[in-house]
């Protein structure tokens, strides 16, 4: 499952993440209805999911600021909000890498994915660097 971000939530950017990917694509409000949703609550809406894989613009709110946790992983897009429509892309090029391409692989890492990089932390919070494939 991913679950994204409100900021970043709409039908055409989660149908565009649909075409490539076979689990469900949804808003981060989906798992808490008819509230606001503060981001410092959102580790605790993962961990009532079965396994999601979150994805968000906000870096700033959730790199090295989240603990990374085995119950999902957190995705941190380094891009401004208008190139949203973008994401998709860029979530499918990192989801292809052997370190991210199963959930098995990826849940209990806070990853942030850079134009020239991606880095990434698991519990420990040692940053990992891996440069993109070609």
């Amino acid at each position: 499952m991913i679950v994204l971000d409100e900021e970043i939530y709409d039908l055409e950017l989660a149908a565009r993440i649909a075409v490539w990917y076979a689990g469900r694509v949804i808003s981060i409000t989906t798992l808490r209805p008819k509230t606001i949703i503060k981001d410092d609550i959102i580790p605790t809406l993962l961990c009532s999911a079965s396994r999601p894989t979150f994805v968000t613009i906000n870096g700033s709110d959730f790199w090295r600021i989240v603990s990374a946790d085995p119950r999902y992983a957190i995705v941190c897009v380094d891009l401004p909000a208008w190139r949203v429509m973008e994401i998709p892309d860029w979530l499918q090029r990192a989801l292809r890498m052997p370190d991210f391409r199963s959930k098995h692989a990826r849940m209990g890492k806070v990853i942030r994915l850079r134009p020239s990089h991606i880095e990434y932390y698991e519990s420990d919070r040692r940053v990992c660097v891996i440069e993109w494939r070609k």
